[in-house]
């Protein structure tokens, strides 16, 4: 069958799926009542549905009063029953895969559960809406007559107990679809590696010589493969390499800083940006229109949503809101239930709604990963949209970058420290850090308020890392390739310090 007959054939299957998005749009709320039903009446007869009287819950405000908001560390004594092989503990079909992540703040190994439904329902299926939905907005794509180059954190799966662990994309790998597997590259085996050092040599043998027409993956750890593809090649862009690429599907981090070094990877007008929000707890989010940074929320993939306002979050007055209450421009806290069995999880991300109607998002940040010390509230958002403006203003690149405070001692005034890798300098690293101090303040009301004449905080302490300095701690910390990355913004000095130890020693 010709290649552009394929393409047709599969487009047409994806568009079927519009109507169904187009039904939880026009009626949001509902979508979401009958689904947060259906998971209670599915997990009423497990361990946590006895002990919650899952069967006497009617309504939502009976399950928001009786099962309380977790994290990870509150539910891992079931998480780990599980684990060693008991079932129907949190949710009523056998839980056998479990996503290994160590998270970002932690060191510590999470365990999260992956259900065959949320496997079908959740991942799956958010990978053809991905397509449906880019392909509904661009008819004229060739997407299907090559291969998409996905980069994943894959690393083989483990067993223990007749249960199996493994990064997300590993356990996705592992149950792919056969039409997944057939149009993606590089191959299971090669994808599967894990040891970066290793696979980012092997991805380039095998890809570079693919008809590559979509590439998916974070955009940081993607721009190595790619800057390293150049380098091996010799030529002077991507589509030198891939001529037939239209789109990039980004997630994991905040495109902003990335942005305009893609635009000279891909010197093409037509090229697509199309950003998701995935987690190993689920998919979530999906961008639904060309050249526009807000995602649509999918509300029907076996996630039920609550939201914590950030300005009460972690305090006596925390309230947590369904849906239907959430307020235009306000930053929350997560909150998710899952086919999975995870009941009222407290995710850790923060998202701020962009649309109403229909419920459209943008991820502005970590509930750990923001700066709060002296009330500036500043968020990964704030920062990764002032470094994009700095770097346009002053014509230069960044890699990578962290924050932290540095505290009052002997009555002087606090401060933020920046540690940054540049790909191309600025002239100068003194007009560098005023204008991100000023972009800062225009970003971020209450920062500017603590900037006002330096009552509070004096001006930004910007140091300037070595080549690599990022990569050699990742590396170090065993955190090379795929979904890994280093916090942005912190509230304690861990990670700039241990950057600035290292800033000589290599």
């Amino acid at each position: 069958m010709a290649l552009p007959i394929i393409n047709s054939i599969a487009s047409w299957l994806l568009k079927k799926r519009i109507h169904q998005i187009e039904l939880f749009i026009k009626y949001p709320n509902e979508v979401q009542e009958e689904l947060l039903f259906s998971l209670i009446k599915s997990a009423e007869n497990t361990v946590i549905g006895k002990k919650y009287e899952f069967s006497t819950i009617k309504n939502y405000n009976t399950f928001s009063e009786r099962i309380p908001v977790s994290t990870y560390e509150e539910l891992e004594p079931l998480i780990e029953q599980t684990r060693k092989g008991a079932q129907n503990v949190f949710w009523n079909t056998p839980i056998k895969w479990f996503a290994k992540s160590s998270g970002t703040t932690n060191a510590k190994s999470k365990f999260i559960p992956v259900s065959q439904e949320a496997l079908d329902l959740c991942h799956y299926k958010a990978s053809k809406d991905l397509l449906c939905l880019y392909l509904n907005n661009n008819e004229e794509s060739q997407m299907f007559t090559g291969k998409s180059l996905r980069l994943g954190g894959s690393k083989q799966l483990y067993e223990n107990n007749n249960t199996f662990f493994g990064d997300l994309s590993a356990i996705l790998i592992d149950n792919m679809p056969i039409w997944a597997e057939f149009s993606s590259t590089p191959s299971n085996k090669t994808s599967l590696m894990g040891d970066w050092e290793t696979k980012l040599p092997a991805i380039i043998n095998e890809t570079k010589i693919e008809n590559v027409t979509s590439l998916a993956g974070v955009p940081s750890w993607l721009m190595v493969l790619l800057n390293k593809t150049l380098e091996e090649t010799g030529k002077k862009n991507i589509l030198e390499i891939w001529p037939n690429a239209e789109v990039y599907f980004h997630g994991g981090v905040s495109f902003d800083p990335y942005r305009e070094q893609y635009k000279k990877l891909f010197p093409k007008d037509n090229f697509r940006y199309y950003e998701i929000y995935n987690a190993s707890e689920g998919f979530f989010a999906i961008q639904d229109q060309n050249d526009s940074n807000e995602l649509l929320l999918m509300l029907d993939y076996g996630i039920f949503y609550e939201f914590i306002p950030m300005d009460t979050f972690g305090t006596l007055n925390q309230r947590v809101i369904p849906l239907n209450d959430v307020e235009l421009n306000k930053n929350y806290a997560l909150v998710i239930t899952t086919n999975s069995g995870l009941w009222r999880y407290l995710i850790g991300d923060t998202i701020r709604f962009t649309s109403i109607n229909p419920y459209r998002i943008i991820v502005s940040g970590r509930t750990k990963h923001h700066i709060n010390v002296f009330g500036e509230e500043l968020m990964v958002e704030n920062t990764d949209k002032a470094i994009a403006k700095t770097c346009c203003e002053l014509n230069c690149e960044v890699i990578d970058y962290t924050v932290a405070p540095i505290f009052m001692e002997n009555k002087e005034k606090g401060a933020h420290e920046w540690i940054i890798e540049f790909k191309s300098k600025p002239d100068s690293i003194e007009t560098f850090s005023y204008k991100l101090d000023k972009n800062l303040q225009f970003l971020n009301s209450d920062y500017e308020a603590k900037r006002f004449n330096n009552m509070t905080l004096n001006p930004i302490k910007v140091n300037v890392a070595r080549n690599n300095l990022f990569y050699d701690w990742l590396k170090d910390n065993d955190k090379l390739g795929g979904q890994h990355k280093i916090p942005r913004l912190s509230n304690e000095r861990k990670y700039l310090d241990e950057l600035l130890k290292i800033q000589t020693l290599k």
